[in-house]
């Protein structure tokens, strides 16, 4: 999602307790059947938040994260009892473009993604790692600028680097934020899929000005480095849509794959009637992680329904975000990186306290 709430609703029209940290260790994460595993066999249930920053600090030339990344601020994160951290990351500063400034690109980017994934499980926490901004012709340029609708030509490099440098079953793939290919393709909803799972240029793609990248050569370009980390993909309408995605799933050789989806309360699929039609056959069939949910309100009243849902499916979940934002322009869960919450974090905090 996005720091403005501008740019939020254009892209998806879409008192303090007292609380133990978890203490468990990270687990080694294995999909079997329609869970997430440990190394026993015993069931994982991902229950975290996300900590924006690394997909758009580096590029804006602001450094490598917005907020501190120290230990102070995962013992905060943590004290809300959470077990995973998503980490969004920025595809040209990865990979060292020339349109990034360079104290914040190449190794000097992967060096800071490095060692904050490596402190975040050094902490016991399970951390999903993805790409948020991608290189590709849209609205903001050819740069990895802003959200785009699908991954461009250059995904499958910056995958195949992240796979390679990240060979540990302790972090999951999520292999990109939020694909939007139906509200630009010209071909409908089943071009979109397709455009989705194979992508190309024109065909079924056509509308999206880049030779696009499909969720099946980025599963492919990942396996090919021998990396067996568990895998999450999201499906279309900025990743709200999971409709149709059991039919186009992308093969995985490891058999280790599995769904997220994004829910607010401005999106389409935002009520438990929709939830229980699109996205529990979904669950029935794969570990399903809700990695981003959240409400523009600084309330939580959707999100607590939400939360309940998804308990009683046996569904992950992931609180946006864990920084310092006002919760009007982008449900931010805390007002202070010591951990004090917004009102809208009130509610996600004292959820995860109760289970």
């Amino acid at each position: 999602m996005f720091k403005s709430l501008s740019s939020f609703i254009a892209l998806a029209t879409v008192g303090v307790l007292s609380l133990s940290p978890s203490t468990k260790a990270a687990p080694n994460i294995k999909v079997s059947g329609n869970k997430f595993v440990d190394s026993n066999g015993s069931e994982v249930k991902l229950h975290g938040v996300n900590r924006s920053g690394g997909e758009f600090s580096c590029i804006q030339g602001n450094g490598f994260f917005d907020g501190p990344t120290d230990q102070a601020s995962i013992d905060a994160i943590k004290s809300w009892k959470v077990n995973a951290v998503r980490v969004p990351t920025n595809e040209d500063c990865w990979l060292g473009l020339s349109n990034v400034p360079s104290q914040y690109s190449g190794s000097n980017y992967q060096n800071a993604i490095k060692d904050y994934v490596n402190r975040l499980l050094s902490n016991d926490l399970t951390v999903i790692l993805e790409v948020h901004w991608t290189n590709g012709d849209y609205s903001c340029g050819a740069g990895a600028n802003c959200q785009k609708p699908m991954p461009g030509p250059n995904t499958p490099q910056y995958w195949t680097s992240v796979a390679n440098a990240f060979k540990d079953t302790r972090i999951i793939f999520d292999l990109f934020n939020e694909p939007f290919p139906d509200r630009v393709v010209t071909g409908g909803t089943t071009a979109a899929w397709n455009c989705w799972k194979n992508g190309g240029s024109g065909g079924d793609c056509s509308g999206i000005n880049y030779s696009v990248t499909g969720f099946q050569t980025i599963v492919d370009s990942i396996r090919s480095t021998g990396n067996s980390n568990a895998l999450i993909v999201g499906g279309l309408a900025y990743s709200n849509d999971l409709s149709q995605i059991l039919t186009y799933m992308p093969y995985d050789s490891q058999n280790n794959i599995g769904v997220f989806a994004h829910v607010y309360n401005f999106n389409a699929c935002n009520s438990q009637s929709c939830w229980d039609q699109n996205y529990a056959p979904v669950a029935s069939k794969y570990p399903l992680v809700i990695s981003e949910i959240g409400e523009n309100d600084c309330a939580h009243g959707f999100i607590d329904s939400l939360m309940s849902w998804a308990d009683s499916k046996g569904v992950s979940y992931l609180g946006w975000t864990w920084n310092t934002w006002d919760c009007s322009t982008g449900p931010s869960l805390i007002s202070n990186y010591d951990g004090t919450p917004t009102n809208f974090g009130v509610g996600y905090r004292d959820h995860l306290a109760s289970l």
